[in-house]
């Protein structure tokens, strides 16, 4: 029996052998994979880590990570988290906080809304690992018949649905029923100063949540989506378009203005590589700040990215700090900036000259991610999302209406007066 438990134990990395500790790194994204290597490398012995691969949506991590953590997985130790679904773990008991000497090292000469993204109850469940913003992007060649012009100052979604008519090219953005739509709901409610969940909903029963969709803004987010949605600015496939969709709705001739991440740069250069653009097509790209909903309102941009989390249920929960303290230096923040085309986190790395040269949109990337708004940090948000998917979707029929019936949706799923 004892020969039995040692064995376990050594297989756990836990052992008397002598050897480095085995850690268990659960990512979504195969790019950490050279990171994590070199952090082992680096580790004097002290550690091996085995990266498993997670799937590659948000919704299929969230329930691989929420099956294991359920079951007090201990062969868990370090959890690569998309940021909505933190508080959903760390409500439950699932993650383990950092301490406050932690805290100060994770958030130091971090951006802002990274930082937003991984805090729930005042703790840091989820060090900030990389973060995302959309901007809005554009084909120089359409402004003049267009009229709008997002490089000389400000525009609103107003402005540029009107002006992509006049000039006969598309908007592209994001209608698919997928997390998409919820960045882009969200976007539109905090652009005009409002909030998915109000404050007074925060550490209440689910119960006693409230929506602040029936609003003003609200309304005005569910004005724009139904007017580009039912607009000759929207491609064919906007109702089911994903970023990617977007992108190549983009990148053709009738191309004009599209909201997304910074990782369509990198994906438009392989493209050029590879003969399926035209050499000079980045030439005629700009970029911008995310849109405007009023006119004498700064914008929200989304937020988006991935954090760093510890199982509560981890053997090994020092040795996991230091891994993340590795894979978060900020050389191998670039580096990974560099392999997945996601942005750093830390604000110094955006004023590196390669990062710059690799990306001339940088200081519009760190500012966008530094006041970006994440999405409702929520213990309940898997069901939040899915009522504002549902009652945003489809977009063509989307009216000002919408707004207060999602608002009601979202409070009786809540409450469990009603199933999605």
């Amino acid at each position: 029996m004892l020969a039995l438990a040692a064995s376990l134990l050594t297989a756990c990395g836990g052992g008397d052998s002598g050897g480095p500790t085995t850690l268990t790194f659960y990512s979504s994204n195969p790019n950490q994979q050279p990171i994590v290597e070199k952090c082992a490398a680096d580790s004097g012995g002290r550690y091996r880590i085995d990266l498993q691969a997670l799937p590659n949506t948000a919704s299929g991590a969230r329930e691989q990570l929420l099956r294991r953590l359920a079951a007090q997985d201990r062969g868990m130790d370090i959890l690569s988290i998309d940021p909505p679904f933190m508080a959903e773990f760390a409500n439950a008991g699932f993650l383990r906080p950092f301490t406050d000497a932690e805290r100060t090292q994770f958030t130091d000469g971090v951006l802002d809304g990274p930082v937003a993204q991984g805090l729930y109850d005042d703790k840091l469940y989820s060090a900030p690992a990389n973060g995302n913003t959309q901007l809005l992007w554009y084909r120089k060649s359409v402004l003049a018949k267009a009229g709008v012009d997002p490089g000389a100052g400000p525009v609103t979604w107003d402005q540029l649905i009107d002006g992509a008519e006049k000039a006969g090219v598309t908007v592209a953005g994001q209608g698919r029923r997928n997390e998409s739509l919820m960045v882009w709901v969200n976007a539109l409610v905090a652009s005009a100063g409002g909030s998915i969940l109000t404050e007074d909903s925060e550490g209440k029963p689910a119960d006693q949540v409230k929506s602040g969709l029936d609003s003003t803004a609200g309304r005005e987010a569910a004005r724009i989506i139904g007017k580009l949605a039912r607009s000759s600015a929207a491609y064919p496939s906007f109702s089911t378009g994903s970023e990617d969709d977007a992108r190549a709705a983009f990148a053709r001739p009738d191309g004009g203005f599209m909201v997304n991440w910074p990782y369509i740069w990198a994906a438009a250069q392989a493209a050029i590589d590879e003969g399926q653009l035209p050499k000079n097509f980045l030439d005629d790209v700009g970029w911008a700040r995310y849109p405007r909903v009023l006119a004498d309102r700064e914008s929200a941009p989304p937020s988006g990215g991935l954090g760093l989390s510890i199982s509560a249920f981890s053997r090994h929960p020092e040795l996991a700090v230091d891994v993340i303290r590795c894979v978060l230096s900020p050389a191998n923040q670039k580096q990974y900036m560099f392999t997945a085309g996601d942005p750093a986190v830390l604000s110094s790395v955006f004023d590196d000259p390669e990062v710059r040269e690799r990306f001339p949109m940088a200081d519009a990337i760190r500012e966008g991610m530094d006041q970006a708004t994440p999405r409702p940090v929520s213990p309940y948000y898997g069901d939040v999302t899915a009522a504002i998917q549902a009652g945003f979707h489809p977009p063509d029929e989307v009216t000002e209406g919408s707004a207060k019936r999602t608002a009601r949706l979202l409070e009786d799923v809540l409450s469990n007066q009603r199933l999605i």
